[in-house]
């Protein structure tokens, strides 16, 4: 690939809770942040991006975030 271009990728991000969570809703993995496709150089940009959209009210809960990234 020469250099300076871009890749196809996809992302998702997902909340997996902390099984203490009494409700069993509660305690299902969510997406939070929908399938994103976009052109970055590699899985490090993606994962940078990926991140700057995760929710407000989940940055206090980081450990529970999964970022899932997939290239083309």
């Amino acid at each position: 690939m020469a250099r300076g271009h871009g890749r196809i990728f996809e992302y998702a991000v997902i909340h997996h809770p902390k099984k203490k969570e009494k409700d069993e809703d509660q305690r299902k993995s969510k997406i939070i942040v929908d399938v994103t496709r976009l052109v970055a150089m590699d899985d490090a940009e993606v994962g940078i991006l990926a991140a700057r959209q995760i929710p407000e009210e989940y940055l206090d809960k980081l450990d529970e975030i999964q970022i899932a990234i997939r290239p083309f």
